[in-house]
């Protein structure tokens, strides 16, 4: 069994541990929370028999072997790296951290403890995108990669009377191309690597984070073409254009269906069976590459982590987007 901590109390973390407990080998041993009231309530509700609300506590306990964190952004390079300087492995929420001196810092940590890290982005595990990848050759020379993540938050309607809470706080390093583009550039980067240029658009917010935006990145004989928003909603499925056939998928933050259309009309269905709680997959990886004694996801690489917080930092940079958590370079 493989023991794990969850760092965050929010419905993502409960998600999360709903899917985990699918997978034979995970135990929930501890729950850490910044009150003992949220960590108690907590832990009541799903079991956990150790409870924390100090993170250096946490961090020395032996308690448990690996931790799942999804703490706002802005905390995951700080509390990662504490908790793998202390033996720890670690599966964090994406994105892996606010920009790529962190995830560096990051990878860093886990190189020199011999720690486990992998970035929690769920789509690139599943086995609708595992069809994708296995069946990419078929549609021939690769032209262009369109994906859409739009999802109006439900958090938009208090930010427009005023109120800022977490998803448009840039002290949190959140936005949409964080909290949503991150989708759309990560299965790009696992199957196409990191682009030759990239071009980015963005509208932002008057709390100072992006409410939506665009990339336009350049491949050299293929282009891709992202689009993102928390404040609209966007219906329109991924494709995969090829000159001999386009991959049709439905949604690239978690895909579901997934079909070939070839030039001559004819159809090849792809969907493969997938599990409803789609957040097992990224469990059952984590725990395989751990069992394995790697400590490293083929999948989701240290390398693909650090292409992709490196697209989304040229594209703060060209939009204008700054966090705190940059400093001052």
């Amino acid at each position: 069994m493989i023991r794990f901590a969850v760092i965050g109390t929010n419905w993502i973390t409960e998600e999360f541990i709903r899917a985990a407990r699918e997978c034979e080998a995970f135990a929930l041993t501890a729950v850490y929370s910044r009150t003992e009231e949220k960590a108690e309530a907590f832990a009541a509700k799903f079991e956990i028999p150790h409870k924390f609300t100090d993170l250096e506590t946490m961090a020395r306990s032996d308690a448990f072997d690996a931790v799942y964190i999804a703490s706002p952004n802005a905390f995951h390079a700080k509390q990662a790296v504490l908790l793998m300087n202390h033996g720890k492995h670690v599966l964090c929420e994406k994105p892996l951290a606010s920009n790529r001196t962190e995830v560096m810092e990051m990878i860093a940590a886990a190189k020199a403890n011999r720690v486990l890290l992998m970035e929690a982005l769920k789509s690139t595990l599943l086995p609708n995108f595992r069809a994708v990848q296995e069946h990419l050759s078929k549609i021939g020379p690769v032209r262009r990669y369109a994906a859409s993540y739009g999802q109006y938050s439900s958090r938009y309607d208090v930010y427009k009377q005023g109120t800022v809470l977490n998803a448009f706080n840039p002290a949190l390093s959140n936005g949409s191309l964080m909290d949503l583009g991150v989708y759309c550039i990560y299965p790009m980067v696992v199957l196409f690597g990191q682009p030759d240029r990239v071009q980015a658009n963005g509208l932002l917010l008057d709390s100072g984070v992006d409410g939506q935006g665009s990339l336009l990145l350049n491949y050299g004989q293929m282009e891709a073409v992202l689009t993102h928003s928390k404040i609209v909603n966007s219906y329109a499925p991924a494709e995969i254009q090829g000159e001999h056939g386009t991959l049709v998928i439905d949604k690239i933050s978690q895909p579901e269906h997934v079909e070939i259309r070839y030039r001559d009309g004819s159809v090849e269905v792809l969907t493969r069976p997938q599990s409803s709680k789609s957040m097992y997959y990224e469990v059952q990886e984590f725990i395989d590459v751990l069992q394995a004694g790697r400590l490293e996801s083929a999948t989701n690489s240290h390398a693909n982590s650090l292409a992709a917080i490196s697209i989304m930092d040229e594209a703060r940079k060209q939009i204008g987007l700054r966090f705190p958590a940059d400093g001052t370079v």
